[in-house]
């Protein structure tokens, strides 16, 4: 991106969040849409940086994924664009994808002082755009090729941009993920799978169909007007369809423009940045800009894998690094694919032959490294599935176990990482513990989280903010709280004194023959409910002597 003026350094845009959304099930698609339950949206700040984290670090557990919402194709709308020179091309010559681009923005422009404010902006930071259009080109050629399939208009391809600057591992403080982002309860309900081992709202095929299939039914649900539906897709229906009751109720036409008071004020910004966006596209000569050529050719093959693979081995089949896979498959959370799939891989064109190939010579048992564990006095089928960076449900099902029990001497076999730990540097927890490293301002502390205690709560403790104390953690504000989890601290050396927590710590314990869960807790002095939440246990269930458990303890109260 060229232009004839000083460059000045800009974090990245905001990223605001796909909310939770309002299923209007009374309204024009009220069959279609039977047994969705209604939710209020509550939509992320636009003016706040794309989160440092770049995902949720603690990923929702075993969320099993629900059926895609069947979205009516919406009716092509002939929405000029006025006073633009959009230089229409045939979208199928030449090599420039912003020229396919260019050659079907729908979004009605208009006059107004918010889109004036958006375009300076852009225009006076021509080295933000290099930077977005740059890292867009692994993706954008898919997204055009959707919204193609589907007749939407090319300017929702705009739209990463607006979310998440093309980042496809960005984190909101509102726990949107993706280059869509999207909130887990809104993925859910677009059908996108979020476990301990994938996470589709990252996920670029699986993001980008929930995306459009939420804005398709958007513009059916607002008679086909984009502006609304974009609106919508920031806050929620539900808002949008309030403005527009309180534009009625004051005589006013129902426009995006005229309701856009009624709109809580981070969408007032939000659909003007794309439209600027929009506008840029169109003409970016008249901006005294020069585009940067984006290849309009796909980036990426999907090859199926038939089963669960190592990212690190993947990478290596592949010729690219295990950064440059995980950005291509971004809703991979661990060192591998999830056993249960998608069984497929996002590789670059160049590189998919030989890909295709060196998987067919590779055996089922070969595509994660399994050891034989023999299980020893104390083991548990958590502590293992920890140890060996996996979960206890892989253990059951690759052993044939019916439950979590195991027995001394029990030979299990264990699918683990190929490689160390530090060669899959995108992993969540990677991203995450990059986040916790990272050095602030002010003295560094630590805290450990205590039954009971929230976000709010200790940064009320050390006097610092919820949403920094969450992003110094790889967190986002509303993402839980387990007991036991160390926190990072910034702030100022005299808020580091001494407190009740440092009089907590981390115990071990052993069951011996004749324990059961009220004694231990009379014992140590913590409640048996809070023994069942530190080892994720079922009052249900009797305890073994030589399991292992994990206790929080003040040191003060414990008796010889």
């Amino acid at each position: 991106m060229k232009k004839n003026n000083r460059r000045e350094p800009r974090d990245l845009l905001s990223t605001s969040a796909v909310e939770r959304m309002v299923w209007a099930c009374a309204l024009t698609l009220s069959a279609m849409l039977a047994g969705c339950q209604a939710t209020t949206p509550v939509a992320s700040m636009p003016a706040i940086p794309v989160a440092e984290t770049g995902d949720d670090p603690y990923a929702e557990a075993s969320l099993a994924p629900t059926e895609s919402l069947v979205l009516p194709v919406t009716p092509e709308h002939d929405l000029e664009i006025q006073g633009l020179d959009t230089h229409a091309l045939d979208a199928s010559e030449g090599p420039d994808l912003v020229v396919r681009i260019r050659n079907d923005l729908r979004l009605p422009q208009a006059e107004d002082p918010a889109i004036d404010a958006e375009l300076n902006w852009f225009v006076t930071h021509p080295d933000y755009l290099d930077r977005v259009f740059s890292r867009s080109q692994s993706y954008l050629y898919y997204i055009v090729e959707a919204l193609e399939r589907r007749g939407l208009p090319l300017d929702l391809a705009l739209l990463p941009i607006v979310e998440s600057a093309f980042d496809p591992f960005a984190y909101s403080h509102g726990r949107a993920a993706g280059l869509w982002q999207i909130i887990p309860g809104t993925g859910r309900r677009l059908g996108l799978k979020q476990n301990w081992w994938f996470d589709a709202r990252r996920d670029v095929p699986e993001s980008t169909r929930a995306a459009l299939d939420y804005l398709q039914y958007l513009s059916n649900l607002f008679e086909g007007d984009w502006l609304l539906a974009v609106a919508g897709y920031n806050s929620g229906e539900g808002n949008v369809t309030k403005a527009i009751r309180q534009a009625q109720a004051a005589g006013q036409p129902t426009d995006f423009w005229h309701i856009k008071p009624y709109l809580p004020r981070e969408t007032r910004t939000y659909v003007p940045r794309l439209l600027a966006l929009s506008k840029l596209i169109a003409a970016p000569h008249a901006y005294d800009l020069t585009l940067p050529v984006i290849s309009n050719e796909p980036h990426f093959t999907i090859v199926e894998t038939d089963g669960q693979i190592d990212m690190a081995l993947a990478a290596e089949l592949a010729n690219l690094t295990t950064e440059e896979l995980y950005r291509l498959n971004p809703g991979v959370n661990r060192w591998a694919t999830d056993p249960d799939g998608p069984h497929r891989m996002l590789v670059p064109v160049a590189h998919a032959n030989g890909f295709t190939t060196a998987l067919l010579d590779l055996g089922a048992q070969d595509r994660v490294r399994w050891s034989r564990h023999s299980v020893q006095s104390g083991d548990t089928l958590g502590e293992l599935a920890f140890a060996y960076r996996t979960t206890p449900s892989v253990l059951r099902q690759v052993n044939g176990l019916g439950s979590d029990m195991i027995r001394i001497g029990q030979n299990l076999m264990v699918p683990h990482a190929v490689k160390n730990l530090e060669h899959y540097t995108q992993t969540v927890d990677a991203r995450a513990e990059r986040i916790r490293d990272r050095a602030r301002e002010g003295e560094r502390g630590s805290y450990v989280v205590q039954a009971g205690d929230s976000l709010w709560s200790i940064s009320q403790r050390y006097d610092v903010g919820v949403r920094e104390l969450a992003r110094w953690n790889a967190m986002a504000p509303g993402d839980p709280l387990q007991v036991g989890r160390q926190l990072v601290i910034w702030t100022s050396k005299s808020a580091l004194t001494p407190t009740q927590n440092e009089r907590i710590r981390r115990l071990s314990y052993t069951v011996r023959r004749g324990d059961s869960l009220s004694l231990i807790s009379a014992r140590f002095r913590v409640s048996v409910t809070e023994l069942l939440e530190w080892n994720d246990l079922s009052s249900d269930r009797y305890l073994q002597p030589g399991q292992r458990l994990i206790m929080y303890v003040d040191v003060t109260e414990q008796t010889s």
